[in-house]
Order: structure tokens, then C-alpha cells, then sequence
């Protein structure tokens, strides 16, 4: 059941129903998606992205107008002879998932990642904060 407290009563018939119709295995993959942890240190953010089963070459790391996206794409592909008779013709598996971070105004040569044992360290700098100079003007 969902957090009463922040979405009070009113919904509480709907959210039964909601949960009843969902398919067996929703909450499972909802779970799977990317799951990160980030540290606030004091001149960087780390993340720490789990993406287990994943290679090193099926990662792709975009830096665009503020926002880091990592995305993970898998695929495989295998055709067998079509005489041997109750066998494989062709099969196939193909797995993909992203997730975007907003990191603010970066230099992207500065963001840094290492992929080691099912676990993508990224490295961020924080974002520089603009300096607002203020000039007194003189009034004639």
C-alpha cells in the first residue's frame, strides 16, 4: 500500500484496484531499472550505477545541454539449421535500459567513469557556480 500520509485517504479505493490489475511480475520489473547511489562530496558527485550482465562495450555514457544520460543495450542472436527436426531456428534475446541525471553546466572533458564488475563509477564535477558581479551605476 502506498504512503497514506502523503496522499492521504482519498485514493486509498483506487489504489487497491490499481494494484489488482497490474500483471504478477510488475513490481519486479519496475525494480530493475538502474539503480544508483550517489555521493555529495565537496567538489564532485559520485555515482556508483548498478548494471549487472553488462559489458564494458554495451555502456554509452552522453553528456547533453546539462544532463548525463547512461544507457545499456544488449542483444544476441543465434539462426541453427533448420534440418535437424524440434530444434532452434532462430533465437534471440535483446535487453536495454537508460537512465538520465541532471548534472548541471559541466566541462564534459571532466566527467570521468570506470566500469568494473557489474558496477559504473562516474565521477561529476560540481557544476561552477555563476558569480554575479553587482556595479553600482551613478545617476546624473
Amino acid at each position: 500500500m502506498k504512503n497514506l500520509i502523503t496522499r492521504g485517504f482519498d485514493n486509498l479505493f483506487d489504489d487497491v484496484f490499481d494494484s489488482f490489475f497490474k500483471p504478477v511480475a510488475y513490481d519486479r520489473f519496475v525494480a530493475t531499472g538502474m539503480k544508483t547511489d550517489i555521493k555529495d562530496l565537496d567538489d564532485r558527485y559520485e555515482l556508483a550505477i548498478d548494471v549487472p550482465g553488462y559489458e564494458k562495450e554495451d555502456l554509452k555514457l552522453d553528456l547533453e545541454n546539462g544532463y548525463l544520460t547512461v544507457k545499456a543495450e544488449k542483444s544476441a542472436s543465434d539462426e541453427k539449421d533448420k534440418k535437424e527436426e524440434g530444434r532452434y531456428l532462430r533465437r534471440e534475446r535483446s535487453y536495454s535500459c537508460s537512465r538520465t541525471y541532471y548534472v548541471g553546466d559541466v566541462d564534459k572533458e571532466s566527467v570521468k567513469a570506470k566500469y568494473e564488475n557489474g558496477v559504473l563509477s562516474v565521477t561529476v564535477p560540481k557544476e561552477k557556480q555563476k558569480v554575479i558581479e553587482s556595479t553600482k551605476i551613478d545617476i546624473d
